[in-house]
């Protein structure tokens, strides 16, 4: 069964028996558990008899069974949801298998892979009453669909271009496009999620973006810095303030490197930083090695790309190529 046939027999209460539910995103897989829930138990407020939820790898397949044995207390069916079943080992597979074969008609049992189960794995041929979903990683469009499909679930009206542009500026892992949606949805309040709650939350993480940019480029770490400089253009920041910058930066490693010249004690001299600790290694482990010239000219090639910009130079070339210089300096 596909996934879109699933769900639209999730929405229905019309749960297979046994299912098998295994994809790379686990967050996708609890979003398909939580509509096979609400669609057994349409309007429940207490689900603590309804529905049991195990550890597969903790509990074992023996328990597994059991528990989808056990008869509805409160209504026509129950929901047993076994997370982890990626985690048995094939040992286990016979348990698992009978029942799958005669399965009790009052339970749905939803086993949980929280990976993409390669072909011919054992849970995948466990017994012909098996029914297998592939949750796939939604791409393009359907990421788009998926997470206004997921607002919607959650009360939330999310504009389409609101989700693209959410895309663009978070990337495109579920996980976190659930998270920084949640916070858009608050920063709106009550009405619609448009483009402008997104751009204000993602916002908040431009400054840390930037901090992040600034680590990268004093260690070294083009391919880090230059994905940085892509995502923080991506997300509305001004060419010339990345260039502003990494002007700053180059002119504390200059500082930094002088003061450390100048005899004073490398505790001392990070201290006076008054960064993290992390990122104030990295501004020192770029001043041991600097030179004078080097500070100068690293400053000089900041200033013309600067000065490039201003004359309307094209912003993504300029600023990717002056961070690979820096990074390489």
């Amino acid at each position: 069964m596909d996934l879109a046939a699933f769900l639209s027999a999730a929405d229905a209460g019309r749960l297979p028996p046994v299912a098998l539910l295994h994809g790379p995103e686990p967050i996708l897989v609890e979003d398909a558990v939580a509509r096979a829930t609400h669609g057994l138990f349409p309007g429940a407020t207490d689900l603590s008899l309804a529905r049991e939820t195990l550890d597969a790898p903790a509990v074992g397949a023996h328990a597994i069974v059991q528990a989808a044995l056990v008869l509805p207390w409160t209504g026509p069916r129950r929901l047993v949801v076994a997370r982890g079943v990626e985690g048995l080992g094939a040992k286990q597979a016979a348990p698992l298998a009978a029942y799958a074969e005669a399965p009790n008609p009052t339970t749905a049992l939803l086993l949980l892979a929280g990976e993409a189960l390669p072909a011919g794995h054992w849970l995948l041929r466990l017994a012909a009453g098996l029914t297998v979903v592939a949750v796939p990683r939604p791409a393009g469009r359907q990421l788009v669909g998926w997470l206004r499909s997921r607002a919607r679930a959650r009360g939330i009206d999310l504009a389409e271009e609101a989700a693209a542009l959410l895309i663009e500026l978070t990337g495109e892992e579920p996980a976190r496009l659930a998270s920084e949606l949640d916070k858009a949805a608050l920063a709106a309040g009550p009405g619609q999620v448009g483009v402008a709650d997104v751009r204000a939350v993602v916002g908040e993480h431009r400054v840390r973006r930037l901090f992040d940019l600034s680590d990268a480029v004093a260690r070294r770490e083009t391919g880090p810095a230059l994905a940085l400089v892509d995502s923080l253009l991506a997300s509305g920041e001004e060419p010339l303030r990345l260039v502003a910058v990494l002007a700053g930066d180059v002119r504390l490693w200059w500082e930094t490197a002088e003061a450390l010249r100048g005899g004073r004690a490398e505790t001392e001299v990070a201290r006076g930083l008054r960064r993290p600790p992390q990122a104030a290694e990295a501004v020192m482990l770029r001043a041991r090695t600097l030179t004078p010239e080097g500070a100068a000219r690293s400053l000089a090639r900041c200033w013309a790309a600067e000065r490039r910009l201003k004359l309307s130079g094209p912003p993504r070339p300029e600023v990717t190529l002056l961070v690979a210089e820096l990074c390489s300096a």
